[in-house]
């Protein structure tokens, strides 16, 4: 097949998966064309099958911000036609989904059909889609594309509860490449971040504020004042200042370490012991899911799709919102105790194998053709 990838090409999870997605299916044999304003963080080097297409906006002085709904709109009617592509496959609804609707009947007017899929990633529903600026069009997006999948269960009930919605929702999970993410050994990185064997935190995320990582630093303070350890915070965003200065005022600035946007994250995570997810909203919990497959078990809130994940008691603990205390205390009591931290290891990679790029990918294929085969080929002009 060739297919169509629009994303948004930063290091969020629905860039990420867009990305990783691509570069499987590719390996596969399929021709991928990813379509976005630059290039994708995880396409770094060059492979077969993949191609990029970059979207520019032109910037009228007429126009308070750069029109680029219209450039990326533009630009798929132009790859779709010339690249003869068999199918569009847009993540993140706002505003990909309909801009590959007016792409499509746009292409239809010249007697050429492509399907849509689009791919639901979370704050494009809970946060964003919700805001009655973009609710309306979220929806119109949503019950116009050919297929819809979301990254989690828990997700796709939200969707349902906030919009009203007709298409069928799919359910295809995040996943992980274990070729990239594993337990490799790391042991001289892990001696230059805790010289005296220091218990090692985790957290990455984009530092926004429903991602609480003001509590990552709280939990990791009641974790330092019974345990020696240090605490990684990987990534960066609004919230990083006020973090900072968190850390000020607590104390802990030898103990904690703003590493910023790191590409090989895989590397500090396989000398991880614990990593933490207070978020307050998580469609699913990639960078927990990452973790996971690098063995590290997870102590997190119980929000979103991360009870699909994090299975509480086994892979890591799951607490209320805002329970920091109880948090702290899963993971003081993880952190005492080796035996029990090895066997919540091997439960974390075990439960992380379920979600393997390899069993994934499959589900993607499936879903396509049964949209090209299935659905589309029944279309008539009429009722699209």
């Amino acid at each position: 097949m060739k297919i169509g990838i629009v994303c948004y090409p930063t290091y969020g999870g629905s860039g990420v998966v867009a990305t990783e997605l691509g570069k499987g299916l590719a390996k596969k044999g399929h021709q991928i064309h990813f379509i976005t304003y630059r290039q994708p963080a995880r396409l770094l080097t060059y492979q077969e099958n993949v191609f990029y297409h970059e979207v520019t906006a032109v910037d009228y002085p007429l126009f308070d911000y750069p029109p680029y709904d219209t450039a990326l709109t533009s630009k798929l009617v132009d790859i779709v036609k010339y690249e003869n592509l068999d199918l569009l496959h847009v993540h993140y609804a706002i505003p990909h989904a309909a801009v590959a609707y007016m792409a499509k009947k746009i292409l239809l007017q010249e007697g050429r059909y492509v399907p849509v899929v689009t791919t639901l990633h979370g704050t494009d529903i809970t946060l964003v889609g919700s805001d009655p600026s973009f609710a309306p069009v979220v929806a119109f997006s949503i019950n116009k594309s050919d297929g819809v999948t979301a990254v989690s269960e828990n997700l796709r009930k939200q969707t349902y509860q906030a919009f009203d919605i007709e298409n069928d929702i799919q359910v295809i999970h995040n996943f992980i490449d274990f070729v990239r993410f594993n337990k490799s050994n790391k042991d001289h990185s892990k001696k230059a971040i805790a010289p005296n064997e220091e218990k090692i935190l985790v957290h990455t995320s984009n530092f926004r504020k429903v991602k609480r990582v003001d509590d990552v630093i709280r939990i990791f303070k009641m974790v330092y004042d019974k345990i020696p350890s240090k605490l990684l915070l990987i990534g960066d965003g609004p919230e990083r200042r006020k973090l900072e200065d968190l850390c000020r005022k607590l104390g802990l600035c030898d103990e904690i370490r703003f590493l910023g946007k790191q590409d090989a994250v895989e590397e500090l995570l396989a000398i991880s012991d614990l990593f933490l997810m207070p978020s307050g909203s998580e469609s699913f919990g990639l960078a927990a899911l990452e973790a996971m497959a690098c063995e590290v078990p997870v102590i997190s809130s119980d929000v979103g799709g991360l009870p699909e994940l994090n299975i509480n008691g086994k892979t890591g603990f799951l607490s209320k919102l805002g329970n920091v205390n109880e948090m702290a205390q899963n993971a003081i009591n993880l952190l005492e105790n080796e035996d029990l931290l090895s066997k919540f290891r091997h439960n974390a990679l075990n439960q992380a194998k379920r979600f393997d790029i390899s069993n994934i990918l499959p589900e993607y294929e499936r879903y396509y053709e049964y949209i090209l085969k299935e659905k589309v080929f029944k279309k008539t002009q009429a009722n699209i």
